[in-house]
């Protein structure tokens, strides 16, 4: 049981990826000039959450792995979305946006962890 709660935040994060793109286009919110910047923020971000549960299901320890499985569900996700209506595949959200979203999130959150040793040893 203990392990199923380490993958919750993960299979969470899943799934809100997977509803989002399994979105039509005409179903998306258009944000005017934003639209392209918030759509792809939101890939980062998004990425970069489900990176962070997938290390945190992994107890923290495999940065590399955590990456890794973010990576292969982008891909997995790209092509996913390519049977909805009025939406196509695109590698270069993989390689781009979910990408550096990922290694980004897994960066900061290596950085917190540091952060956290380091305050603890001054106390």
């Amino acid at each position: 049981m203990n392990k199923f709660r380490n993958w919750f935040p993960a299979l969470i994060m899943m799934l809100i990826i997977y509803s989002f793109s399994s979105q039509p286009s005409n179903k998306l919110p258009n944000f005017g000039n934003l639209d392209y910047f918030l759509k792809k923020s939101g890939h980062a971000i998004g990425y970069a959450l489900l990176a962070i549960s997938y290390f945190y299901a992994l107890n923290n320890k495999k940065y590399f792995s955590a990456w890794l499985l973010a990576f292969l569900f982008a891909l997995t996700d790209e092509y996913h979305q390519s049977f909805v209506q009025g939406r196509f595949s695109s590698i270069y959200d993989v390689i781009i946006f979910d990408n550096f979203g990922a290694l980004i999130g897994l960066g900061i959150w290596s950085l917190r962890e540091r952060y956290k040793k380091y305050a603890g040893s001054m106390a």
